[in-house]
């Protein structure tokens, strides 16, 4: 009977670290930039002063990205942006990019 030794080195080896990907809300031009604000308030748990420089982004870039989540969280944070958009009747869109 052989008994293996895992070093740490092997253990790091294993372990791979989840794929990265960043939330990105688009532009349109109905959603008011208060709603956005709320959004990235509650749904990111953005202070006012950093809703309000990435709702700035949306504005005038045609985008602002959120933030940097793994997949499950990434996805769940845009259907929760997504809901809260069309529950108050507005087009507000997020995607997701891979790092």
């Amino acid at each position: 009977m052989s008994d293996k030794v895992i070093s740490k080195e092997d253990i790091k080896n294993l372990i791979k670290e989840p794929n990265m990907y960043r939330v990105i809300l688009l532009n349109d031009d109905y959603t008011t930039m208060e709603f956005v604000i709320n959004v990235l308030m509650v749904v990111f748990h953005k202070s006012i002063t950093e809703a309000t420089l990435i709702m700035l982004d949306v504005h005038k870039k045609g985008k602002g990205i959120v933030g940097l989540y793994t997949y499950d969280i990434a996805l769940t944070k845009i259907n929760q942006v997504e809901r809260m958009a069309a529950e108050s009747g507005y087009p507000l869109k997020s995607i997701m990019e891979r790092e």
